[in-house]
């Protein structure tokens, strides 16, 4: 009997053990409200968008039905009128225009002319720099002399270059996959800079365009003079088979060029920045979408950045046509005078600054409307880890690199008075084949690539908003 009475407190306890819950390990928290299904909320929001969206008619009158839209130009006007119209056919009825200083150049006639030893003049395609000095229309002849290298430069005396035409045919690096990073990295030369050239005592400047093309298309780059500038000397760019002819040409002998040149600045006028939102349901604080609305003046602008303007009205007619109920204040800012000066830019980040407005993120989108791959986040690295924790839901839609970190578009501003920034990152091998060039066109533009940026653009805005 001692026996059995031993036994049962053995079963009876290990039954009794038995019965006890297993330790639940610690929940990791992702900051995610789970009042949502992000899966289906995303699927609802690309499912609008790729059988609804209008983004890509929008670009097609933007382009086709304006064309080149300027600073300071009738086209600009016409432009700041269609978004106006758009983005009220949309149901947005808050729209408002904030004007910004631009400069007024004029780019005139044009023409460049090289000539060898015993040959005759030969007409090259050329592209005066935005914003350059003109020759006022008269002939400006000289040598041309080379110059690929900081070090060559720096090795040549003052005399060496004394009314001479530098040229310098300078290339995107192929080895940089990221050819945004490859354009960067060029466009900081001092060697393609008219300021430095012309303390050598040179009377005007060439630079192969920064381009990913191997055609004899010119791109156009923006100029800016230094304030102590005592001479400022023309500037243009050409194309990059026109640049590894002249190359060859100066390695064989001496080639002298003739350049004339209308262009001339004429002051300031005002052009207005673009500004539509929807109310927040919440509180007053501020989500944006930035574009710019002004191309260059010889094109449509399609990629630069009609894109980006169809993308941002497409996904303020998404929140309405879906009946999303955002927390914060939706706002699309369509910028003026993004190539030529960049006072659009900086007119709201002050306004911003003045009226003290909470703005919890800014989203940029200026690289064309091709497939998106990812969003660079220019913020802390505990909001940079919030969004990392996103990434499962964007996959589906080819959304997986969330590790650059500069948004240097027109949203950068806003980074001096602490706004959290990101920008749409695509697929750019394309990018500089058109950008800045007459070759930057509507049938350049994919519809379903540029729908599919509008789809991750919302989603991003959408995850913002419930989140942040």
């Amino acid at each position: 009997m001692k026996k059995i009475f031993i036994i049962i407190p053995l079963f009876l306890s290990g039954f009794l053990f038995s019965q006890k819950k297993p330790l639940r390990r610690p929940v990791k928290k992702t900051g995610i409200t789970e009042k949502f299904n992000y899966h289906d909320e995303f699927k609802k929001i690309s499912d609008e968008i790729m059988m609804n969206g209008t983004a890509y008619n929008n670009l097609g009158e933007l382009t086709k039905g304006i064309g080149p839209r300027f600073s300071a130009t009738s086209g600009y006007t016409k432009a700041v009128q269609w978004a106006e119209r758009k983005l009220r056919e949309i149901g947005v009825e808050k729209i408002w225009r904030q004007e910004a200083k631009v400069p007024v150049w004029i780019r005139g006639k044009e023409s460049l002319q090289i000539k060898t030893e015993n040959g005759t003049w030969k007409n090259i395609r050329m592209l005066s720099f935005g914003n350059s000095e003109g020759t006022q229309g008269k002939d400006l002849t000289g040598e041309i002399v080379l110059i690929n290298t900081t070090s060559d430069f720096n090795e040549m005396s003052w005399g060496q270059l004394k009314d001479k035409i530098v040229f310098v045919n300078l290339p995107l690096d192929p080895r940089i996959i990221n050819t945004s990073d490859s354009y960067l990295i060029t466009a900081k030369s001092k060697l393609i800079s008219p300021s430095v050239i012309a303390t050598t005592g040179a009377k005007a400047l060439i630079i192969r365009s920064l381009t990913t093309a191997n055609d004899d298309i010119p791109h156009a780059k923006m100029i800016y003079y230094e304030p102590d500038d005592k001479v400022k000397i023309p500037a243009m760019t050409i194309g990059a088979k026109s640049a590894d002819e002249l190359e060859k040409l100066l390695k064989k002998q001496k080639v002298t060029a003739k350049i004339n040149m209308t262009a001339e600045s004429k002051g300031e006028t005002t052009n207005p920045n673009i500004i539509a939102e929807i109310p927040g349901k919440k509180d007053d604080k501020v989500i944006i979408l930035g574009a710019q609305l002004d191309s260059w003046d010889f094109g449509e602008g399609a990629i630069d950045d009609g894109t980006g303007v169809a993308q941002c009205i497409e996904v303020l007619r998404t929140i309405k046509s879906l009946g999303i109920d955002n927390n914060h204040t939706i706002r699309v800012v369509l910028y003026a005078n993004s190539e030529n000066g960049g006072q659009g830019r900086e007119m709201y980040a002050s306004y911003v600054k003045n009226k003290d407005e909470k703005h919890v993120f800014a989203l940029g989108t200026d690289a064309g409307g091709y497939s998106p791959r990812g969003f660079s986040l220019d913020m802390s690295p505990q909001r940079r880890r919030q969004i990392f924790e996103w990434k499962n839901y964007f996959l589906p839609y080819g959304v997986y690199d969330f590790d650059q970190t500069e948004a240097i578009q027109d949203i950068s501003p806003l980074k001096k008075i602490n706004v959290p920034l990101a920008e749409l990152v695509v697929d750019t091998q394309r990018y500089f084949d058109y950008h800045h060039s007459v070759e930057d066109t509507f049938d350049k533009v994919n519809k379903r690539e540029l729908l599919l940026g509008a789809v991750v653009m919302t989603q991003m805005i959408f995850m913002i908003d419930k989140n942040w």
